[in-house]
């Protein structure tokens, strides 16, 4: 029985002008707010040789501050989840959107190194609470639309990744704090469009993203899907930056001269971000379970196909394009199949954050025994692991209702 008609099974929940979560307004605000979050963490990677100038530093230390972003950027989400439903949703962002800002400005300014680590950290739990706080809403403010608004949400972010190198190579990297401040400055006027974010959410209902229906999952714990759901997102962070770190390396070690292998590595960037906008007219016809596999299956043959050399660049843009929906099509799946846990979405957020910080050194450790030819068979190996996961939760959340 095709997915199509499973999806039309499901009486859609629209929100109404009384429960509507975000205005027109708010929602450009908040495209634009994952802009800035996308830009921010793109900005340290490229800002390294200026940070060891000025400050000293190893490759190591300097690495840091992208690390405290992503430590805060997990105590975010985790903190605000826990806040979540008691401070509102305004003030939630609201302080996240000024702990951002703040926490450039210092990073900017900071006369130490372990003053501008502290920045980061500060910045990174505003971008937690943000990533959070925003992904939460449009996962149960849209009804059926949610899958294809947080897929152009997300897209959103990746702009803002590819916008932050692009504006450090313009201006050089000595002029990072210039740009830090700037990013700060961007921050403040979204605070002005918060009225237009409803305070209090509605709390997501089966059949509410028009995919699954109910939250009974077939025989499992509930224990157990939420476990597969966060396996599914470490395993696919971590494989989404194994190929941002890694495919340079492996391109050149198959042949392949060093400005093109960047200019690859940014075409793979650059197919995540199309990839998203390309999905959401599709989310709206298909559920999230179909969407999901394709996207699984999809990336796995991209990178089976990366170890020919001839092929790997192209098949890397395809890992990119694949890749780009499960993130953001995987939270509605999630609220729909697990409607009373309410922190499950603050887990596999938290989880991809995590996922992104292992994926280096454990994909290192791993090149170290197979040598960098291996890198996209490694991570194929891990793109067979979600496909399996997926196809577990598909049976553990199917509908109990018969099919037509």
């Amino acid at each position: 029985m095709p997915d199509t008609s499973t999806a039309q099974e499901v009486k859609h929940i629209r929100p109404t002008p009384e429960t509507r979560v975000f205005s027109p307004v708010a929602v450009v605000a908040s495209c634009v707010g994952f802009v800035l979050i996308g830009a921010l963490q793109a900005l340290y990677g490229p800002a390294i040789p200026a940070f060891r100038d000025e400050f000293g530093l190893s490759p190591s230390a300097a690495g840091l501050g992208l690390s405290a972003h992503f430590v805060g950027g997990v105590v975010g989400v985790l903190l605000f989840d826990r806040l979540y439903g008691r401070l509102g949703n305004r003030r939630i962002l609201g302080t996240s959107y000024l702990l951002m800002a703040l926490g450039a400005a210092g990073f900017a300014l900071a006369p130490n190194w372990p003053a501008g680590l502290a920045a980061a950290l500060l910045a990174g739990l505003g971008f937690g609470g943000i990533d959070y706080g925003l992904n939460q809403l449009f996962a149960v403010g849209f009804g059926h639309r949610s899958t294809a608004m947080l897929n152009i949400l997300n897209a959103h972010f990746g702009v803002g990744a590819i916008l932050g190198p692009a504006l450090i190579a313009a201006v050089g990297a000595e002029h990072y704090p210039a740009l830090f401040l700037a990013f700060a400055a961007a921050n403040l006027p979204l605070l002005l469009c918060l009225r237009g974010v409803r305070d209090q959410a509605p709390q997501p209902a089966t059949g509410a993203t028009g995919s699954e229906v109910g939250g009974s999952a077939l025989g499992r714990s509930l224990g157990s899907v939420l476990a597969v759901f966060v396996a599914l997102y470490v395993l696919h962070v971590g494989i989404e930056a194994g190929v941002g770190g890694w495919e340079p390396t492996h391109l050149e070690t198959v042949g392949y001269g060093a400005g093109a292998a960047a200019t690859a590595t940014s075409v793979y960037w650059l197919m995540m971000t199309v990839g998203r906008f390309l999905v959401a007219p599709i989310a709206l016809r298909y559920p999230p379970r179909t969407i999901i596999t394709v996207s699984c299956a999809g990336m796995t043959v991209c990178l089976l196909l990366a170890s020919v050399p001839r092929l790997a660049p192209y098949a890397y843009a395809g890992v990119g394009l694949f890749i780009a929906p499960i993130f953001p099509t995987g939270l509605p799946w999630l609220h729909a199949a697990a409607p009373r846990a309410r922190r499950a979405g603050a887990l596999v957020i938290a989880a991809s954050m995590i996922g992104g910080v292992v994926a280096g050194p454990a994909l290192g450790k791993a090149i170290e025994w197979s040598g960098v030819r291996a890198v996209p068979l490694l991570l194929c190996a891990v793109s067979a692991l979600c496909l399996l996961a997926t196809l577990w939760l598909i049976r553990a959340t199917r509908s109990n209702s018969p099919s037509p």
